[in-house]
Protein backbone atom coordinates (compact mmCIF):
# COMPACT_ATOMS: atom_id res chain seq x y z
CA UNK A 1 0.00 0.00 0.00
CA UNK A 2 2.57 2.64 1.09
CA UNK A 3 5.97 1.32 0.15
CA UNK A 4 7.78 4.71 1.63
CA UNK A 5 6.97 8.11 3.95
CA UNK A 6 8.68 11.07 4.13
CA UNK A 7 7.94 13.97 6.19
CA UNK A 8 9.56 17.65 7.24
CA UNK A 9 9.08 19.76 10.26
CA UNK A 10 5.31 18.09 10.77
CA UNK A 11 4.43 18.12 13.91
CA UNK A 12 7.82 16.68 16.44
CA UNK A 13 9.31 15.97 13.88
CA UNK A 14 12.03 17.90 11.84
CA UNK A 15 12.88 14.92 9.57
CA UNK A 16 10.84 11.60 8.51
CA UNK A 17 11.69 8.97 6.55
CA UNK A 18 10.56 5.07 6.21
CA UNK A 19 10.49 2.46 4.14
CA UNK A 20 7.56 0.14 5.02
CA UNK A 21 6.80 -3.59 4.04
CA UNK A 22 3.19 -4.79 2.40
CA UNK A 23 2.58 -6.00 5.65
CA UNK A 24 3.27 -2.85 7.48
CA UNK A 25 4.87 -1.54 10.38
CA UNK A 26 4.79 -1.92 14.31
CA UNK A 27 5.92 1.72 16.22
CA UNK A 28 7.38 1.48 19.85
CA UNK A 29 7.99 3.79 22.31
CA UNK A 30 6.74 5.96 25.14
CA UNK A 31 4.38 8.04 24.89
CA UNK A 32 4.46 11.71 23.52
CA UNK A 33 7.81 10.49 21.30
CA UNK A 34 6.04 10.49 18.19
CA UNK A 35 4.37 7.52 17.28
CA UNK A 36 0.77 9.11 16.50
CA UNK A 37 2.27 11.39 14.58
CA UNK A 38 3.75 8.89 12.26
CA UNK A 39 0.23 7.56 11.34
CA UNK A 40 -1.66 10.98 11.13
CA UNK A 41 0.98 11.80 8.67
CA UNK A 42 -0.09 8.71 6.56
CA UNK A 43 -3.95 9.75 7.03
CA UNK A 44 -3.05 13.36 5.60
CA UNK A 45 -0.68 11.82 2.89
CA UNK A 46 -3.50 9.99 1.97
CA UNK A 47 -6.70 11.70 3.00
CA UNK A 48 -5.75 15.31 3.37
CA UNK A 49 -7.78 14.57 7.12
CA UNK A 50 -6.51 14.87 10.47
CA UNK A 51 -8.23 13.02 13.10
CA UNK A 52 -6.63 14.95 15.60
CA UNK A 53 -7.40 18.70 14.46
CA UNK A 54 -9.17 20.29 11.63
CA UNK A 55 -6.20 23.26 11.37
CA UNK A 56 -3.32 22.30 9.07
CA UNK A 57 -0.90 25.23 11.14
CA UNK A 58 -1.38 23.05 13.96
CA UNK A 59 0.60 20.25 12.31
CA UNK A 60 3.50 22.32 11.74
CA UNK A 61 6.52 21.74 13.88
CA UNK A 62 7.02 24.13 16.89
CA UNK A 63 9.69 26.12 16.74
CA UNK A 64 9.32 28.27 13.97
CA UNK A 65 8.96 26.31 11.47
CA UNK A 66 6.42 28.25 8.40
CA UNK A 67 5.25 25.04 7.22
CA UNK A 68 5.29 21.29 6.43
CA UNK A 69 5.48 18.94 3.84
CA UNK A 70 4.69 15.19 3.59
CA UNK A 71 5.57 12.69 0.47
CA UNK A 72 5.46 8.87 0.37
CA UNK A 73 5.20 6.29 -2.48
CA UNK A 74 1.27 4.80 -2.24
CA UNK A 75 -0.46 2.72 -4.23
CA UNK A 76 2.15 3.02 -7.06
CA UNK A 77 2.22 6.53 -6.76
CA UNK A 78 4.24 9.73 -5.00
CA UNK A 79 2.03 11.75 -4.03
CA UNK A 80 3.17 15.08 -1.95
CA UNK A 81 1.19 17.09 0.35
CA UNK A 82 3.11 20.36 1.45
CA UNK A 83 1.29 23.32 3.44
CA UNK A 84 2.71 26.83 4.24
CA UNK A 85 -0.69 29.57 4.21
CA UNK A 86 -2.18 27.04 1.56
CA UNK A 87 -2.22 23.71 0.52
CA UNK A 88 0.11 22.38 -2.39
CA UNK A 89 -0.77 19.12 -4.13
CA UNK A 90 1.09 17.18 -6.49
CA UNK A 91 1.23 13.39 -7.73
CA UNK A 92 3.91 11.75 -9.54
CA UNK A 93 5.29 15.07 -9.63
CA UNK A 94 2.11 16.61 -11.54
CA UNK A 95 0.34 19.43 -9.47
CA UNK A 96 -3.18 18.21 -8.14
CA UNK A 97 -5.84 21.75 -8.48
CA UNK A 98 -7.20 21.14 -5.12
CA UNK A 99 -8.14 18.43 -2.93
CA UNK A 100 -10.94 16.69 -4.69
CA UNK A 101 -8.69 16.52 -7.80
CA UNK A 102 -5.87 14.90 -5.20
CA UNK A 103 -8.30 12.46 -3.54
CA UNK A 104 -9.83 11.45 -6.65
CA UNK A 105 -7.45 8.72 -6.83
CA UNK A 106 -5.77 8.12 -3.98
CA UNK A 107 -6.10 5.21 -1.40
CA UNK A 108 -8.35 4.75 1.83
CA UNK A 109 -7.73 5.08 5.55
CA UNK A 110 -8.96 3.13 8.72
CA UNK A 111 -8.15 5.06 12.06
CA UNK A 112 -8.55 3.01 14.93
CA UNK A 113 -7.84 4.39 18.47
CA UNK A 114 -8.67 4.30 22.12
CA UNK A 115 -10.42 7.94 21.65
CA UNK A 116 -13.26 6.21 19.37
CA UNK A 117 -15.19 4.94 22.34
CA UNK A 118 -16.23 8.83 22.42
CA UNK A 119 -18.04 7.06 18.94
CA UNK A 120 -20.31 5.36 21.51
CA UNK A 121 -20.48 7.44 24.57
CA UNK A 122 -19.62 11.45 23.16
CA UNK A 123 -21.47 13.68 21.70
CA UNK A 124 -23.88 13.09 18.13
CA UNK A 125 -20.36 14.69 16.47
CA UNK A 126 -18.68 12.46 16.74
CA UNK A 127 -20.75 9.78 14.52
CA UNK A 128 -21.11 12.21 12.45
CA UNK A 129 -17.21 12.94 11.61
CA UNK A 130 -16.83 8.51 11.69
CA UNK A 131 -20.24 8.78 8.81
CA UNK A 132 -18.05 11.91 7.03
CA UNK A 133 -14.72 10.03 6.92
CA UNK A 134 -16.40 7.51 5.26
CA UNK A 135 -18.76 9.50 3.04
CA UNK A 136 -15.73 11.01 1.57
CA UNK A 137 -13.58 8.16 0.68
CA UNK A 138 -16.44 6.17 -0.98
CA UNK A 139 -19.19 9.02 -2.06
CA UNK A 140 -18.26 11.26 -5.56
CA UNK A 141 -18.85 14.44 -4.26
CA UNK A 142 -19.72 13.72 -0.57
CA UNK A 143 -16.14 16.19 0.93
CA UNK A 144 -17.36 19.31 -1.46
CA UNK A 145 -21.13 18.97 -0.55
CA UNK A 146 -20.04 19.00 2.82
CA UNK A 147 -17.84 21.83 2.43
CA UNK A 148 -20.77 23.84 0.74
CA UNK A 149 -23.22 22.91 3.23
CA UNK A 150 -20.85 24.01 5.99
CA UNK A 151 -20.27 27.48 4.72
CA UNK A 152 -24.10 27.98 3.45
CA UNK A 153 -25.01 26.78 7.54
CA UNK A 154 -22.62 29.44 8.96
CA UNK A 155 -23.40 32.39 6.53
CA UNK A 156 -27.36 31.25 7.56
CA UNK A 157 -26.77 31.45 11.05
CA UNK A 158 -25.21 34.26 10.94
CA UNK A 159 -28.16 36.06 9.29
CA UNK A 160 -30.63 34.82 11.70
CA UNK A 161 -28.75 36.44 14.63
CA UNK A 162 -28.65 40.01 13.05
CA UNK A 163 -31.21 42.37 14.90
CA UNK A 164 -33.40 42.50 11.28
CA UNK A 165 -32.93 38.91 9.52
CA UNK A 166 -32.52 39.68 5.53
CA UNK A 167 -34.83 36.67 4.27
CA UNK A 168 -34.07 37.14 1.01
CA UNK A 169 -30.53 36.18 1.64
CA UNK A 170 -31.54 33.49 4.36
CA UNK A 171 -33.53 31.38 1.49
CA UNK A 172 -30.93 31.70 -0.76
CA UNK A 173 -28.82 29.93 1.78
CA UNK A 174 -31.31 27.33 2.83
CA UNK A 175 -31.15 26.71 -1.01
CA UNK A 176 -27.62 25.56 -0.77
CA UNK A 177 -28.14 23.98 2.49
CA UNK A 178 -31.34 21.72 0.59
CA UNK A 179 -29.17 20.90 -2.17
CA UNK A 180 -26.03 20.00 -0.58
CA UNK A 181 -27.30 18.52 2.55
CA UNK A 182 -30.19 16.71 1.01
CA UNK A 183 -27.05 14.86 -1.01
CA UNK A 184 -25.68 14.23 2.54
CA UNK A 185 -28.54 12.47 4.08
CA UNK A 186 -28.75 10.23 1.45
CA UNK A 187 -24.98 9.20 1.23
CA UNK A 188 -25.08 8.84 4.62
CA UNK A 189 -28.07 6.70 4.49
CA UNK A 190 -26.53 4.30 2.16
CA UNK A 191 -23.48 4.37 4.60
CA UNK A 192 -25.53 3.02 7.69
CA UNK A 193 -27.25 0.51 5.34
CA UNK A 194 -23.53 -0.56 4.31
CA UNK A 195 -22.10 -0.89 7.82
CA UNK A 196 -24.36 -2.50 9.70
CA UNK A 197 -24.51 -6.10 8.91
CA UNK A 198 -20.93 -5.81 9.14
CA UNK A 199 -21.11 -3.81 12.16
CA UNK A 200 -23.29 -6.26 13.85
CA UNK A 201 -21.30 -9.67 12.51
CA UNK A 202 -18.04 -7.61 14.37
CA UNK A 203 -19.69 -7.04 17.84
CA UNK A 204 -20.96 -10.97 17.48
CA UNK A 205 -17.06 -12.00 16.57
CA UNK A 206 -15.32 -9.79 18.89
CA UNK A 207 -17.51 -9.89 22.28
CA UNK A 208 -18.12 -13.80 21.94
CA UNK A 209 -21.51 -13.79 22.67
CA UNK A 210 -24.63 -13.63 20.74
CA UNK A 211 -25.00 -9.54 21.23
CA UNK A 212 -27.78 -7.97 18.69
CA UNK A 213 -26.40 -4.75 17.37
CA UNK A 214 -28.03 -2.21 15.73
CA UNK A 215 -27.27 1.21 14.19
CA UNK A 216 -30.16 3.47 12.67
CA UNK A 217 -29.39 6.56 11.12
CA UNK A 218 -31.57 9.55 12.56
CA UNK A 219 -31.68 12.15 9.93
CA UNK A 220 -32.64 15.87 11.91
CA UNK A 221 -35.70 17.17 10.04
CA UNK A 222 -35.88 13.64 7.99
CA UNK A 223 -35.06 13.04 4.43
CA UNK A 224 -37.17 15.91 3.04
CA UNK A 225 -34.85 18.92 4.03
CA UNK A 226 -37.05 21.36 2.25
CA UNK A 227 -40.21 20.24 4.03
CA UNK A 228 -37.83 20.72 7.48
CA UNK A 229 -36.82 23.86 6.83
CA UNK A 230 -40.22 25.37 6.32
CA UNK A 231 -41.88 23.97 9.09
CA UNK A 232 -38.73 24.69 11.32
CA UNK A 233 -38.65 28.32 9.78
CA UNK A 234 -40.68 30.35 12.64
CA UNK A 235 -38.97 28.68 15.36
CA UNK A 236 -35.17 29.19 13.75
CA UNK A 237 -36.23 32.82 13.07
CA UNK A 238 -37.64 33.17 16.50
CA UNK A 239 -34.62 31.09 18.50
CA UNK A 240 -31.95 32.50 15.63
CA UNK A 241 -30.31 29.25 15.12
CA UNK A 242 -31.07 26.43 12.84
CA UNK A 243 -32.48 23.30 13.62
CA UNK A 244 -32.66 21.24 10.95
CA UNK A 245 -30.42 19.56 8.45
CA UNK A 246 -26.97 17.29 8.59
CA UNK A 247 -24.95 19.11 11.34
CA UNK A 248 -27.43 17.83 13.31
CA UNK A 249 -28.03 14.04 12.15
CA UNK A 250 -27.41 11.20 14.52
CA UNK A 251 -26.12 7.23 14.43
CA UNK A 252 -28.12 5.25 17.25
CA UNK A 253 -26.48 2.87 18.28
CA UNK A 254 -28.03 -0.36 20.53
CA UNK A 255 -27.14 -3.41 21.94
CA UNK A 256 -30.23 -5.79 22.08
CA UNK A 257 -32.34 -3.51 21.62
CA UNK A 258 -31.18 -0.42 24.42
CA UNK A 259 -29.00 2.41 24.11
CA UNK A 260 -25.51 1.86 24.10
CA UNK A 261 -24.01 4.67 25.57
CA UNK A 262 -26.61 4.61 28.61
CA UNK A 263 -27.16 0.60 29.37
CA UNK A 264 -24.08 -1.28 27.74
CA UNK A 265 -21.36 -2.34 29.92
CA UNK A 266 -18.29 -0.61 29.39
CA UNK A 267 -16.65 -3.91 27.45
CA UNK A 268 -19.71 -4.27 25.39
CA UNK A 269 -19.19 -0.48 24.66
CA UNK A 270 -15.06 -0.93 23.69
CA UNK A 271 -16.22 -3.48 21.76
CA UNK A 272 -18.80 -1.73 19.66
CA UNK A 273 -16.13 0.98 18.98
CA UNK A 274 -14.14 -1.98 17.37
CA UNK A 275 -16.73 -3.20 15.67
CA UNK A 276 -17.60 0.27 14.03
CA UNK A 277 -13.96 0.36 12.85
CA UNK A 278 -14.10 -2.86 11.18
CA UNK A 279 -17.43 -2.42 9.90
CA UNK A 280 -15.82 0.82 8.10
CA UNK A 281 -12.84 -1.11 6.80
CA UNK A 282 -15.43 -4.25 5.34
CA UNK A 283 -17.25 -1.05 3.84
CA UNK A 284 -14.73 0.44 2.08
CA UNK A 285 -13.55 -2.62 0.77
CA UNK A 286 -17.32 -3.20 -0.56
CA UNK A 287 -17.88 -0.05 -2.14
CA UNK A 288 -14.52 0.48 -3.31
CA UNK A 289 -12.64 -2.90 -4.40
CA UNK A 290 -9.61 -2.00 -2.48
CA UNK A 291 -8.54 -2.56 0.73
CA UNK A 292 -7.85 0.35 3.15
CA UNK A 293 -4.51 0.75 5.42
CA UNK A 294 -5.32 0.24 8.87
CA UNK A 295 -3.73 2.96 11.42
CA UNK A 296 -3.80 1.39 14.44
CA UNK A 297 -2.86 3.30 17.57
CA UNK A 298 -2.40 2.10 21.03
CA UNK A 299 -5.36 -0.08 20.86
CA UNK A 300 -3.78 -3.95 21.20
CA UNK A 301 -1.96 -3.59 24.09
CA UNK A 302 -5.24 -2.08 26.17
CA UNK A 303 -7.04 -4.91 25.37
CA UNK A 304 -7.61 -8.46 27.07
CA UNK A 305 -6.33 -11.08 25.05
CA UNK A 306 -9.42 -12.31 24.13
CA UNK A 307 -10.94 -9.47 22.55
CA UNK A 308 -7.50 -8.58 20.38
CA UNK A 309 -7.52 -11.96 19.03
CA UNK A 310 -10.83 -11.62 18.04
CA UNK A 311 -9.64 -8.13 16.37
CA UNK A 312 -6.56 -9.37 14.82
CA UNK A 313 -8.84 -12.26 13.61
CA UNK A 314 -11.16 -9.91 12.44
CA UNK A 315 -8.58 -7.50 10.20
CA UNK A 316 -8.09 -8.49 6.49
CA UNK A 317 -4.78 -10.57 6.18
CA UNK A 318 -4.03 -8.87 2.90
CA UNK A 319 -4.14 -5.32 4.54
CA UNK A 320 -0.99 -3.13 5.45
CA UNK A 321 -1.38 -2.12 9.13
CA UNK A 322 0.84 0.23 10.81
CA UNK A 323 0.64 0.07 14.82
CA UNK A 324 1.82 2.17 17.66
CA UNK A 325 2.28 0.48 21.17
CA UNK A 326 4.08 1.19 23.67
CA UNK A 327 5.03 -2.27 24.66
CA UNK A 328 5.48 -5.52 22.77
CA UNK A 329 4.54 -7.83 25.75
CA UNK A 330 1.41 -8.38 24.08
CA UNK A 331 2.72 -9.24 20.70
CA UNK A 332 2.87 -12.76 19.21
CA UNK A 333 3.75 -13.28 15.62
CA UNK A 334 1.33 -15.93 15.18
CA UNK A 335 -1.00 -13.76 15.70
CA UNK A 336 -0.68 -12.49 11.94
CA UNK A 337 1.93 -9.83 12.07
CA UNK A 338 4.89 -11.49 11.03
CA UNK A 339 6.30 -9.36 7.92
CA UNK A 340 6.36 -6.29 9.80
CA UNK A 341 8.74 -3.60 10.01
CA UNK A 342 9.50 -2.67 13.68
CA UNK A 343 10.38 0.73 14.85
CA UNK A 344 11.52 2.70 18.07
CA UNK A 345 10.04 6.15 18.64
CA UNK A 346 11.82 8.62 20.98
CA UNK A 347 12.09 12.04 20.68
CA UNK A 348 10.74 12.73 17.19
CA UNK A 349 13.09 9.94 15.58
CA UNK A 350 11.75 6.65 14.17
CA UNK A 351 14.54 4.18 13.43
CA UNK A 352 14.95 0.49 13.33
CA UNK A 353 14.02 -2.00 16.24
Amino acid sequence: MLRTLRAVDFRCFSGLSLEIPAAGAVFTGDNAQGKTSILEAVCVLVRLHSPRTRRMPALTRIGGAAGFGIAGEAWDMERRVRWQGGLELAVDTEPRDGPGAYLADGGLIVWMGNEDLDLVRGPAEGRRRYLDFIGSQIEPGYRTALARYRRALKAKNLLLKDPRPREEEIRSYEEVMIAEGSMLVHARARIVELLTPRAAFAQRSVSGRDEILTLEYRAAGGMDLRAAMEQARERERRQRQSFVGPHRDDLLLSINGLAAAEFASEGQQRTLALALKLAQGEALAAARGSLPVYLIDDVFGELDPGRRNAVLHALPAAAQKWITTTHLSWLDDSQGLGGMARFVVRSGVAEPA
